[in-house]
Parts: C-alpha cells; structure tokens; sequence
C-alpha cells in the first residue's frame, strides 16, 4: 500500500510531461515538413558538383571505350567509314 500512494502522486505529473512532449511535437511537425520540402527542392553547391564529375567521369569512360573500339578496329583492317586511322599510334 505505501508503495502505490506515491505512485497514484507522481502518474499526473507523468502524463502532463507527455501531454507538453505531444504538444510541442505537433507544434514542430510542420516547421519539420516545410524544411524537408526545401531540402528535397534544392541541391546544395557539393551536391551539384557530386552530380557533374558522375557526368564527367561516365563521359570519360564512353569516350575511352569508342576509342578502344577505334583503335581494335584500325589494328584489324576494318574501319567504320567514319573511322580517321590515321590518329592510330601504330603497335
């Protein structure tokens, strides 16, 4: 029985502390869903060199792989039309 009373005491001031938590997450939420709206909206200066040098390097790579293709094709004899062997280092 003494252990209940203080119990029954303190349960009020427990449900107030989540009442004031519930109250202020509320108030929060929409300041949280407009800033992850700006967020998602705009790309900030890293992000946007991040996303040029991935272009930049998927460049580099399909450039390198037609100039390997160039390069095998001129070393079998059998050129494209558009194909300028002369750029070729011989082998």
């Amino acid at each position: 029985m003494r252990l209940i009373l203080p119990v029954l005491f303190l349960a009020p001031l427990m449900a107030g502390c989540t009442v004031a938590r519930t109250a202020v997450d509320v108030v929060s939420l929409p300041v949280k869903v407009v800033s992850a709206g700006v967020d998602a909206a705009t790309t900030s200066q890293s992000e946007a060199d991040q996303k040029r040098g991935r272009e930049l390097r998927k460049e580099e790579e399909r450039l390198g792989r037609e100039r390997r293709l160039l390069e095998e094709r001129c070393r079998k004899d059998r050129p494209l039309p558009q194909d300028d062997c002369s750029t070729i280092p011989p082998r």
